[in-house]
């Protein structure tokens, strides 16, 4: 479908990410880093995702509030973001809680961080607003969910996902009627409503969501002046539409980007140590559920100049090696086994150590005779020479931030007061 001007729909589109949430289940993860900023699949963010789904569903106008411990986000969206151009009508806003309503207030909630920004948001006069949160894993294409909502005449569609009855506990879940218009919203449900028909099946709310702007600020004022409000969108401002006005529910399937390789609608919520090494360590796969490597939809992210990987040695017991896996730009393997593993740019693995199912982010040194197993490794931690992990969970436990998975999370102060 197009406008009255002949384009797509996303020309007359705002993505409006947000992108400041701590991700406090990441543990120390996001100790100096929000968590859109934290690193996934070797060289990306993120945030990435949401905001290449944007820039491939054609909208050129995309602002991203930020809040919690945002530069290293804010710096990643300078150095990679900047291509949009004004004078094509396009443009890039980083809006960080600046307490431009009051001088007390920071962003006190999703819809909130909208809401102090309608200033910002009129001065482009975009009909519509395409609603994100910046921490998910996914491929879609917007512009089918902004038909959908422009023909359907609803006051807000919000994206929904096909899952398990009983999956879908941990979820918003949307109560449909037989035209897919929600009747009723419910916050993590003990017995989930059932799509009809399908008695097996709930649709989980992903936090996407589609207004048409001027309808959109009218809500988000008078959510403001509502007492009591949390200011949030899965809060307030939808289970309100959901009874005064027109919500209608998108099915992800149907707009969800993936190749004859993909056997699956594929989103991600990678906000726990599990989800995030699970995610990464997917990509290792022969076939990999999640296909970063479509050039049709691209992933973009700031791509550093870097030389390419290195392998050295060729020796038994010291050859440089990667089986199943991943390894970015500037990694240098030297004399070491890499074995279904994801290595961020700038590795150094040096001689005679071993990294199996290892989730390493970038400019780590992996030290010699180092064995590591089912590991995520911070951005710049020096593993100390001889280091063990993943063989002994009591000693693991002790040491660093072991899941009950099994997974260890280090970090370089973890390995600083083991004294090594």
């Amino acid at each position: 479908m197009v406008d009255r001007r002949g384009q797509p729909l996303s020309r007359d589109a705002m993505a409006y990410v947000l992108a400041g949430g701590r991700g406090s289940r990441l543990m120390e993860l996001t100790d100096t880093r929000a968590k859109p900023a934290v690193y996934f699949g070797g060289k990306s963010r993120i945030i990435d995702f949401a905001l290449s789904n944007a820039i491939n569903s054609g909208i050129r106008r995309i602002g991203v509030a930020t809040q919690y411990k945002a530069h290293s986000l804010i710096r990643h969206l300078q150095r990679g973001w900047n291509f949009l151009r004004p004078e094509r009508n396009e443009s890039f806003d980083i809006l960080p809680a600046s307490q431009r309503v009051s001088e007390f207030q920071w962003y006190e909630g999703t819809a909130d961080a909208v809401f102090q920004n309608i200033d910002i948001i009129e001065t482009y006069n975009v009909e519509y607003m395409v609603i994100l949160a910046g921490d998910h894993i996914y491929k879609m294409d917007y512009e089918i969910m902004l038909q959908q909502h422009c023909d359907s005449g609803a006051d807000v569609t919000v994206a929904c996902m096909e899952v398990p009855r009983m999956e879908a506990v941990a979820f918003g879940v949307m109560h449909v009627d037989e035209t897919d218009r929600i009747i009723d919203f419910v916050e993590k449900p003990a017995d989930p409503p059932a799509i009809p028909g399908q008695p097996d099946i709930a649709l989980a709310s992903l936090g996407i969501y589609v207004f048409r702007t001027k309808f959109l600020i009218e809500q988000l004022r008078r959510d403001a002046a509502t007492e009591g409000s949390a200011r949030d969108f899965g809060k307030d401002i939808i289970p309100y539409l959901v009874e005064h006005g027109v919500a209608q529910a998108h099915r992800f399937s149907k707009s969800c980007v993936r190749t004859s390789e993909e056997p699956a609608a594929y989103w991600r919520d990678v906000g726990t140590v599990d989800a995030y090494w699970e995610a990464n360590i997917d990509l290792t796969d022969i076939i990999p559920q999640l296909d970063v490597y479509d050039h049709e939809w691209p992933l973009w992210t700031y791509s550093e100049i870097t030389p390419p990987a290195k392998f050295v040695h060729d020796e038994d017991g010291r050859r440089g090696s990667a089986v199943s896996s991943l390894v970015s730009g500037n990694c240098i393997v030297s004399g070491s086994a890499i074995h279904r593993s994801l290595l961020s740019t700038g590795v150094r693995a040096h001689s005679f150590s071993s990294l199996d199912e290892a989730v390493v982010l970038p400019y780590c040194h992996i030290g010699r005779n180092a064995r590591l197993s089912r590991v995520v490794i911070d951005r710049g931690v020096v593993i100390p020479d001889g280091l063990v992990v993943g063989e002994d969970p009591e000693l693991d436990t002790r040491r660093f931030r072991r899941t009950d998975k099994g997974i260890c999370l280090i970090t370089q102060p973890m390995i600083d007061r083991l004294g090594l």
